[in-house]
């Protein structure tokens, strides 16, 4: 090192050329490393590239789930429409059957003789008929006795006395079926109708 008028200088061969840093680009102003810049922007745009990603994967998850409802409802709107269409299919085979029902009504109304055989065929018969009409979900509308219901019952005649209460079913002539909570048929009945409640 060199000293001149009070100022110390540098031999240029003291110096170590070999680890020299290379000057900056552009002066002093740029001593600002350009790459930072660019990351700070890469950086930017990468978060509101992944909030837009983000966004469109939760949008098709909500959509996903919204196909998942619908579709759950549609297969329980199909099954309960087939299970209704098998209800009113059962209905139709069982309205074919009512009428042999009602003749074996009318055939046990005969008065039974001793010993008779075919008396205890129908019977068994009409036994067969009745768990049958069962097991498919068939029940008889209550009738005799009961108060008169215009939902389950048709009148055929109101008839003045005073041995029934106002409105009660006297008779059954025709009995009345449901299927499960559906009627089928009702009740052909006579309703007593009189002053005394």
């Amino acid at each position: 090192m060199v000293k001149t008028n009070g100022k110390s200088q540098v031999d240029p061969q003291e110096l170590d050329l070999e680890h020299e840093l290379p000057p900056s680009e552009g002066g002093a102003e740029n001593e600002t490393p350009a790459p930072s810049g660019a990351q700070s922007e890469r950086g930017v745009s990468g978060d509101s590239e992944l909030r837009r990603v983000s966004s469109e994967r939760d949008a098709l998850l909500d959509r996903l789930a919204r196909l998942q409802a619908e579709f759950e409802n549609s297969r329980k709107r199909a099954a309960r429409e087939q299970q209704e269409f098998r209800d009113f299919a059962t209905a139709d085979a069982i309205k074919a059957l009512l009428p042999v029902f009602d003749s074996f009504e009318r055939a046990l109304q005969m008065p039974a003789t001793q010993g008779n055989e075919l008396r205890a065929g129908i019977e068994l018969i009409y036994k067969q008929l009745q768990d049958a009409l069962s097991k498919l979900g068939v029940r008889q509308v209550p009738a005799k006795g009961e108060k008169f219901d215009p939902h389950v019952h048709e009148a055929i005649e109101m008839v003045e006395t005073t041995e029934f209460p106002d409105q009660q079913v006297m008779d059954e002539l025709q009995r009345g079926y449901k299927l499960k909570d559906r009627l089928i048929r009702p009740a052909m009945v006579r309703v007593a109708r009189n002053s005394r409640h």
